[in-house]
């Protein structure tokens, strides 16, 4: 396949790129410079820039850009570019493709778990309806943003995203150099649900989508065997054979991370994913026990 990829630095694209060239695939990503070989296209979502020819003879988009969520204190202008990156990148890359003559099969455009807002000790699958709460309105506004590709007869899926689990970026890492000298614990009750995926099970269930023909709409990216944060923060424990038994405060958080404590880290979300279970895909880690064990020998083979 011809497929485009945006967001190719970001934790996922950086992994998911190299995966799809092993296949087989024909890679080429959007970056916000001039591009430097026939494998890139340039766009900039922020002056809504971008030439449809450069898009023409793909058969997918995999579209993965937006500014990071825990990347900074949410200030209310890092918010507005929270919400900006996301929708209007989207908007601009769905009206793009839309306007070809012969637009690719497929979209697949991230989002998060983030939808569901606070699902307490409930279980809830795609199914169910938007959540409130910042990040909430943020996803069901990028989720929107498809219309027009939808309209244009695009298979849509919506990767509703949990926490993504590596070795090497995003939330584990930050954690891991705490949990390695022992000063790791539960963050606030530690009774809140969390919703993740390890690494490789995100790369292949992208890559799963892409020619999952009857797939379409919001698609759960996270483990059938979602955790509490307790049960996490034992598992992490255990896998580096380290005590965790240090709990840091809800309110510490609330202190040192703003109103992001209570929506990305203290919320509670138990997601289930039943469209990826019900069309077949093999989950390599749903235990998060396994995922855990296999992240950290991976890493510390690398050290």
């Amino acid at each position: 396949m011809n497929i485009a990829v945006t967001g190719a630095t970001g934790l996922i694209g950086s992994a998911l790129v190299p995966a799809l060239r092993r296949g087989g695939h024909t890679v080429r990503l959007l970056v916000r410079r001039p591009p430097r070989d026939n494998f890139e296209i340039s766009w900039n979502p922020a002056r809504g820039t971008l030439d449809p020819a450069a898009l023409t003879g793909l058969d997918a988009v995999v579209h993965l850009a937006g500014a990071g969520v825990g990347d900074h204190r949410w200030t209310d202008s890092y918010k507005r570019q929270i919400l900006a990156s996301r929708v209007a990148g989207t908007t601009l890359l769905a009206d793009a493709l839309a306007g070809l003559d012969g637009p690719p099969r497929v979209l697949l455009s991230a989002s998060a778990v983030g939808w569901y807002g606070d699902t307490d000790g409930r279980a809830v699958d795609e199914s169910a309806l938007p959540g409130t709460g910042f990040l909430a309105e943020v996803t069901a506004a990028w989720e929107a943003a498809t219309a027009t590709a939808e309209h244009a007869g695009m298979r849509v899926c919506h990767l509703r995203s949990g926490v993504v689990l590596a070795a090497r970026g995003g939330a584990l890492a930050k954690q891991l150099p705490l949990f390695r000298l022992g000063a790791g614990g539960r963050l606030g009750s530690g009774r809140q649900w969390l919703s993740w995926l390890t690494l490789a099970d995100e790369i292949a269930a992208i890559s799963f989508l892409l020619t999952a023909e009857a797939v379409h709409g919001p698609v759960n990216l996270t483990s059938p065997e979602p955790v509490t944060n307790a049960a996490f923060t034992r598992a992490l424990g255990s896998a580096l054979r380290r005590p965790a038994i240090l709990p840091v405060p809800a309110v510490a958080l609330r202190v040192v991370l703003g109103e992001f404590a209570d929506e990305g880290v203290l919320v509670s979300q138990r997601v289930i994913p039943r469209v990826l279970i019900e069309a077949g895909f093999a989950f390599s880690h749903p235990g998060i026990g396994a995922a855990l064990d296999a992240i950290i020998t991976d890493a510390d083979s690398d050290r």
